[in-house]
């Protein structure tokens, strides 16, 4: 392993360096010695694209660490824990770094040291000489580190070499107004006391559960960059949204900034007469005293602070609900099958959508004793809780919070009054208070907000620019209209599972996979409709498949959720919010879903810190319960793991030990077995998927019949890797359209059975369920191709039209499975040679030709043909007129009876 790391309390000369290092060691590991400066984390947070892959030190074994690329120090004791590496033998220590030499240095096997203004500039004088090109991100984190480190080339320290470096990174696109975001400037003694008195005379109100902070000073005269010392205290406090009001001399200004979506700075300056952007704005008052000015600006914060209803946002919806007569051990059984942990009862739940009357609540807690003290019987009715209160759609956090923290209260019923009568729209429980608590980073401090930690630490974000960035427009294009039509239809529209999961990881994934909050059908045809569209329903699963013109296929879901009856069943599917539907999904990286609608396009969704996962790369089930209830999902974990370059976590292996356990032999059959395992084999080089399925135990139960491959053996990998080279060659040798016709997970899969007679293939297809056209398709490509091998080991010396005749009718499959168990090299010879040069060999003559000669069309007509065609591929005719020539040739022998027939067509 090689890592890439810079000293502790790292600053941008050495956070930019580390990025820079990794453009040369592309392999390397990220790592911070020890924490960073706070606006570091700051940096990395406000970052939506987890551009920089920092992995955590304690993750790491450092005893494998074989080459140690250090940046921006030479000092061993500012390495902290990564100084145990140098004790690694045969450590290769590569140094970079700006500072003049010290005693105790570290003395590396590279070193590239230059008494410049900043490590960076050093690292982009090499990508100048190797033409190296950044990314506009990149270009724009190293002039920070350059602009930090030279005090914006004020300090004596900077070199040309530094101006430069920042000028190249200009023209690469860095981003000045980040730059100047994050670049910190000393401050002179004079701002240093106005930013003292500014900080004293602010006061801070809770406006909508917003918290505000409102300055108020008077200068004798102007002061230059007022704004910079606002948005200093703004950084320094950790506030969210400043209002200053200063007066310098005979004028009065108001400066804006906010962080938060909440609070438009913009809105505000253009009430003064003012302008801006929603995040900074500022205007200058007139004709009204500083004290006037700060009652008329409470009251517009007043009227324009309207914090989200979040009650409609994080609810659960549909409510699963109970009716007052249904007994304790009914409602046990419901808890358990939906996993909640307490159920409204209501009046009547005839519209599962909205449930009406609320009665009380019910909580496992209570029904579990209850059946402790055999009242299993008894009517749920006789034991809720009513004494609950509930709340609107447009119920604030604060309302949220008051009921659940101040009235303790575990489960909030949300309510919409209709017709004098009330129905349960949804619920929110202490979790989701809990999770919106935790993810929001406008709610904690931005020092908690580590830079090992990020993207995670918020639950739903705009990723649009980078869905601008990995997508083509024409997808963009598509998805908004998607958008567009859920609107029309008053609908929720998202696109989730793997589309979501690539595109955090920057990959292209066009299987476009949409969920629907209400009904996916009607959604489906109303965009087939404008779109002139085919689309194909399927009413029992509330799912649709719209094929556009250009043959894209765009699956539609209605959300839902899943409970399953016994192990290994057949999931039972009811209508669902998203949440719910995200929740039945196999692992936290495959349940993120991204918003459609115009209002919220491009709004990343994540309940489970999946992204979070996604920066770890590993796999980690939503329930322990996942692998039990769909053993199918084993498969699917070793495919990912494999696929994504992501590890199981251990919990989750686990559980999927345990679940392997309790299945029998009798479990792992079917035909949904048969897709996950013909998927895994469809995968770039699936002996790895292979062995993690054997580490778990799985060989005996899949493939009881080939006993003597149960662990996968030197002859076994052999075979396998015999099976990678020949799809390999395939592949090189023709274009990727051709290699789509070609079905390679059937070439591993007979690979598997090389070793086994064609009755354990059958039975292998018997307990699987295969269908039919596979079935047949993999028992003749095993029985001709043994056949032909055995053939051709008998007879080496084959002439290149017995090749022909001995290959012409078999496909491409069965071709490269010959090839994997040809135990001579002049077998796979021979198929190269005919795939490569016979195959498509057409006869120089036609039929044309022969009725020209006089003859007529019959049995012995299509004989000649062969025998000029045998001659073609032999070598021993290459025109036509040679081949003419054969054809009378063969006629002349003829006897007078057989060439009359040839003559009379006979």
């Amino acid at each position: 392993m090689d890592i890439i790391t810079t000293h502790v309390n790292a600053d941008f000369d050495g956070l930019a360096s580390m990025i820079a290092a990794r453009k040369l060691y592309p392999g390397a590991v990220l790592v911070f010695a020890g924490a960073a400066e706070r606006r570091i984390g700051e940096f990395l947070s406000a970052d939506l694209r987890n551009l920089y892959d920092f992995k955590k030190l304690k993750n790491l074994d450092l005893t494998s660490v074989r080459r140690l690329i250090v940046v921006d120090t030479r000092q061993p004791d500012r390495l902290d824990r990564l100084q145990e590496c140098l004790c690694n033998p045969g450590l290769e220590l590569h140094l970079y770094d700006h500072h003049p030499d010290a005693p105790g240095d570290l003395r590396g096997d590279f070193e590239h040291v230059e008494l410049l203004g900043s490590t960076t500039s050093i690292f982009v004088s090499i990508f100048q000489e190797q033409n190296i090109i950044l990314t506009a991100d990149e270009a724009t984190l190293m002039s920070i580190g350059i602009h930090e480190d030279t005090g914006s080339f004020l300090y004596t320290g900077t070199t040309p070499a530094d101006l430069q470096a920042a000028a190249w990174l200009l023209a690469q696109g860095a981003k000045l107004n980040v730059v100047n975001h994050f670049v910190s400037h000393d401050l002179s003694a004079a701002q240093v006391s106005l930013l003292s008195q500014l900080l004293k005379h602010s006061a801070v109100y809770t406006i909508q559960s917003i918290q505000v902070t409102i300055s108020r000073l008077t200068l004798p005269d102007y002061a230059d960059d007022f704004s910079a010392l606002v948005r200093r205290m703004m950084v320094m406090e950790n506030l969210d949204a400043v209002f200053s009001l200063v007066c310098m001399g005979e004028r009065l200004y108001l400066i804006c900034r906010s962080r938060i979506p909440e609070v438009n700075a913009g809105t505000i300056a253009r009430a003064f007469g003012g302008g801006g952007h929603a995040s900074a704005a500022s205007a200058v008052i007139a004709n009204k005293t500083i004290f006037e000015a700060e009652e008329e600006l409470l009251h517009l914060l007043y009227r324009c602070i309207r914090p989200k209803a979040l009650a409609k946002e994080i609810m659960s919806s549909p409510v699963i609900t109970a009716t007052p007569e249904i007994s304790m051990n009914e409602a046990s059984e419901l808890l358990t099958r939906y996993s909640l942990t307490g159920l409204p009862v209501v009046r009547d739940n005839t519209n599962k959508a909205y449930p009406k009357g609320l009665l009380g609540l019910i909580s496992r807690r209570v029904v579990e004793k209850a059946i402790a003290h055999q009242l299993g019987a008894v009517a749920v009715g006789d034991y809720m809780s009513t004494e609950i209160e509930t709340l609107s759609e447009n119920a604030t956090q604060a309302d949220i919070q008051d009921l659940i923290i101040e009235h303790h209260q575990r489960l909030i019923p949300i309510v919409r009054q209709e017709n004098d009568e009330a129905s349960i729209v949804g619920v929110i429980t202490r979790t989701d208070l809990l999770n919106l608590l935790v993810h929001d980073p406008h709610r904690q401090s931005r020092s908690l907000l580590r830079q090992d930690e990020h993207p995670s630490a918020e639950r739903s974000r705009n990723i649009t620019r980078l869905m601008v960035d990995t997508l083509g427009r024409e997808i963009i294009l598509l998805l908004r209209e998607l958008g567009e039509i859920a609107n029309a239809v008053e609908m929720r529209a998202y696109v989730v599972g793997g589309f979501a999961r690539d595109l955090l990881l920057q990959t292209r994934n066009l299987d476009i996979d949409i969920v629907v909050e209400g009904d996916g059908i009607v959604f489906a045809q109303a965009f087939a409709a404008t779109k002139q569209a085919t689309v194909r329903t399927h009413e029992k699963f509330a799912t649709a498949t719209v094929t556009l013109l250009n043959g894209m296929k765009i699956d539609v879901a209605t959300a839902r959720l899943e409970y399953y009856a016994a192990p290994a069943a057949l999931p039972i599917v009811e209508k669902s919010s998203l949440k719910l539907d995200l929740f039945r999904r196999d692992f936290t990286v495959n349940a993120m879903a991204v918003h459609l609608n115009p209002d919220r396009f491009g709004l990343l969704v994540d309940y489970f810190s999946s992204q979070n996962d996604l920066k770890e790369r590993q796999l980690r089930v939503l329930h322990n319960l996942s692998f039990v209830e769909d053993p199918t999902r084993i498969f699917r974990a070793i495919r990912f793991e494999q696929r994504l370059d992501f590890r199981i976590t251990k919990h989750s292996e686990k559980l999927i030990r345990n679940a392997v356990q309790m299945h029998m032999r009798e479990q792992f059959t079917g035909l949904r077995f048969f897709n996950e395992l013909r998927r895994i084999l469809s995968e770039d080089n699936p002996l790895i998927a292979l062995r993690r399925l054997e580490g778990f135990g799985l060989f005996p139960l899949l493939w009881p019949d080939l006993r003597p491959n149960l662990k996968i053996d030197r002859r076994f990998s052999y075979m396998m890797t015999q099976a990678e080279k020949a799809i390999s060659w395939f592949r090189f040798l023709y274009l990727p359209e051709t290699n789509k016709h070609c079905d390679f997970w059937s070439v591993r899969l007979l690979a598997l059975f090389s070793r086994s007679r064609d009755v354990e293939l059958r039975h292998f297809c018997d307990r699987f369920e295969v269908p039919p056209k596979h079935r047949k398709h993999l028992i003749e490509r095993k029985s001709k191709a043994e056949h032909i091998a055995a053939e051709m080991l008998r007879r080496p010396l084959l002439k290149a039209s017995e090749i022909y005749w001995l290959l012409r009718d078999i496909d491409n499959e069965g071709l490269l499975y010959l090839m994997v168990i040809a135990r001579k090299k002049y077998i796979q010879q021979a198929v190269s040679h005919y795939v490569t040069n016979l195959r498509d060999v057409r006869p120089l003559i036609s039929g044309q030709d022969l009725l020209e000669l006089g003859l007529q069309p019959g049995p012995r007509f299509r004989t000649l043909l062969n025998q000029v065609l045998e001659a073609q591929l032999n070598g021993e005719v290459s025109s036509k007129e040679e081949a003419m020539e054969i054809v009378v040739r063969l006629i002349i022998p003829m006897t007078i009876s057989d060439r009359s027939a040839l003559l009379l067509g006979r």
